[in-house]
């Protein structure tokens, strides 16, 4: 399909919305009936035909919108972006992936001409046409990693892999869910995820730190992670909480299904070929209540889901609050009828629910 870029906002007066198209291939983070956290890796090789899996960096109807809401976020605080010194040729790894990859998947949208040294990029939607010399910074107007991350979609950790552990030692973090880059640069894995409950006593991360030390080059995973957020509200960082936290408290039962949505994160991780560091590219997808509850199947999920979540989860995901409000919503498309295993939604074979 030949895509169409919405004029959106995801701040001031959020005219943000999903097409038809986008509800139906949002990643949906629930494969059954209940949640509790894993460390559900798998291996990042395509998905299916149209899915947000497909691509190796996803590209949708949103990206124009997001790219300009991302340069009004470092106009604000440009520490939403930072690289250590050692971090410069991670971040050249970084721009090769993403040109690469977007100019071979979208060749519609991106192309990449390469002369040895001498590159000239392309990129359609945002106007841009540059040519520049491959590991030469003063040939970018950027670092090679801001550079090119002012134009992709979702967050982008860079990681240090040393002393058997990684560490955060770069990142362009302007969508984040409540995590402070300025905070937890130069942290090591266990020290920027202290704040997670149970996961530690579950043996989670060290379990998802061997996987990710492993990692090879050409062989990329991905997970999904999920939280809840009032408004289609990208930048929910601690610096702003100040600006979003309030808006907590605007739900009520008439406006929940418009307000309330969940926030998913597709994250995937690469492996850098000169550097050895691991890319983690955090992409998010947004999508309301009200949109989630035309695919009956994910309706019925999403009420059991936070109905039956430990408090701990709901209030560490920001909603134990609200939860009583959500259930009251959700309960309504929830006709007790079995769910099948799998994320992906069931339109062709279940009429929806009215309730």
């Amino acid at each position: 399909m030949t895509l169409q870029f919405n004029d959106e906002t995801f701040r001031d007066d959020y005219s943000f919305y999903n097409s038809e198209w986008a509800i139906k291939r949002f990643p949906f983070p629930f494969h059954e009936d209940s949640y509790m956290y894993s460390v559900n890796m798998e291996q990042h090789r395509g998905g299916p035909e149209g899915s947000v899996y497909e691509k190796r960096f996803d590209v949708d109807e949103h990206y124009v919108s997001e790219m300009r809401d991302r340069a009004k976020v470092l106009d604000d605080d440009p520490l939403r972006c930072q690289s250590l010194p050692h971090m410069t040729l991670a971040g050249w790894d970084l721009l090769e992936l993403i040109m690469v990859s977007k100019s071979e998947d979208y060749p519609d949208l991106f192309e990449l001409h390469r002369n040895g040294d001498t590159w000239r990029w392309v990129n359609k939607p945002l106007g841009i046409d540059d040519t520049f010399t491959f590991l030469d910074e003063t040939t970018l107007p950027y670092g090679p990693m801001e550079y090119i991350t002012r134009q992709s979609q979702g967050d982008f950790a860079v990681l240090d892999q040393r002393e058997n552990n990684l560490w955060m030692d770069a990142g362009m973090i302007t969508t984040q869910a409540d995590w402070s880059l300025d905070f937890d640069i130069g942290m090591n894995f266990f020290e920027w995820h202290a704040p997670v409950p149970m996961a530690h006593e579950m043996g989670i991360f060290k379990r998802a730190l061997k996987f990710l030390l492993n990692i090879q080059q050409g062989a990329p995973a991905r997970r999904l992670n999920w939280t809840m957020t009032v408004n289609p509200l990208l930048d929910t960082s601690p610096e702003n909480y100040h600006k979003w936290g309030i808006q907590k408290t605007t739900l009520t039962p008439e406006n929940i299904g418009a307000k309330q949505h969940l926030r998913v994160e597709l994250q995937t991780f690469y492996r850098l070929p000169r550097s050895n560091g691991l890319a983690f590219p955090i992409r998010c997808y947004l999508c309301s209540f009200q949109d989630l509850m035309t695919m009956p199947k994910w309706g019925r999920r999403l009420h059991r889901v936070i109905r039956d979540l430990p408090d701990e989860l709901a209030t560490y995901k920001g909603f134990i609050d609200n939860r009583p409000m959500m259930l009251d919503y959700l309960s309504k498309f929830d006709d007790g009828l079995p769910t099948s295993p799998g994320i992906f939604p069931e339109p062709e074979t279940e009429p929806p629910f009215v309730p």
